[in-house]
């Protein structure tokens, strides 16, 4: 069986109720046990958590069971590729100390089956969003960061997670339609010779051809369960369905 590739991005764990946000777990984990199968790797596109920040002692609370499944595919021998996005970008040493994983802060540039792929979550591509593009520098300098720190974690978290409902306000409400700032940046980075853009933020899936290359928005997993699969030298963008829900829609044809 060939290696396989997978991409997925905005899961935003941690955004609506319980009730909720363990079904949505419970798919991801899903997905990622059928994944397991054939994975070589993993490319997690940012986002994963609605609010991730992380103190020295501390770290967000819930999420045992994906954490748990994480911790199995590294041991497998899967590697899993982690992008922070920009609700869980705070991360400090946890991932890799618990997981092996490390956090990219910025993109990822590599040659997969002789095509050269560019990943990068999105944000900050958006036209007149130099306001982001500030306190994205701001907010990820180590002494933002320390003097963050301070503040106790039960009141920092509350704080960080009324500043991702800000932020994913704020992303909704960008035009996408005539002037898409990823779009366009993907096109860029075709031109400049690569193969497939791999970009999240937008929570809109679609594939795009441009010249002779391709730009990918993976979607999300609050509407869509989307995913991306490279295999044999070609890129699928899918609809992850666990087999209660291919059941029912095959009962309904």
């Amino acid at each position: 069986m060939s290696d396989s590739y997978y991409f997925f991005s905005d899961v935003h764990l941690g955004l609506e109720s319980p009730e909720k946000e363990r079904k949505k777990e419970r798919k991801l984990i899903r997905f990622l046990e059928s994944a397991s199968e054939d994975a070589a790797e993993i490319f997690i596109v940012g986002d994963l958590f609605d609010c991730w920040i992380e103190y020295k002692q501390v770290v967000p609370k819930g999420f045992y069971r994906l954490l748990a499944k994480i911790s199995e595919l590294v041991e497998s021998g899967i590697t899993i590729n982690y992008i922070a996005g920009n609700h869980d970008f705070w991360k400090g040493d946890y991932f890799r100390n618990e997981f092996g994983i490390e956090i990219c802060h910025e993109h990822i540039e590599r040659v997969i089956e002789g095509k050269k792929f560019f990943i990068h979550h999105g944000d900050g591509f958006a036209y007149n969003d130099s306001g982001y593009r500030i306190l994205k520098k701001v907010m990820r300098s180590k002494l933002s960061q320390r003097l963050y720190s301070l503040i106790h974690p039960d009141i920092g978290i509350r704080l960080a997670k009324g500043t991702s409902e800000t932020s994913r306000v704020h992303t909704s409400a960008k035009d996408y339609s005539k002037s898409d700032g990823l779009r366009d940046a993907a096109f860029s980075k075709v031109d400049e010779g690569f193969d497939y853009v791999i970009m999240g933020h937008r929570h809109l899936p679609q594939m795009i051809r441009h010249n002779q290359g391709y730009y990918v928005n993976l979607g999300d997993w609050i509407e869509h369960s989307s995913y991306g699969l490279f295999r044999n030298g070609v890129f699928e963008l899918t609809e992850f369905k666990s087999k209660e829900e291919a059941k029912t829609a095959s009962a309904k044809i």
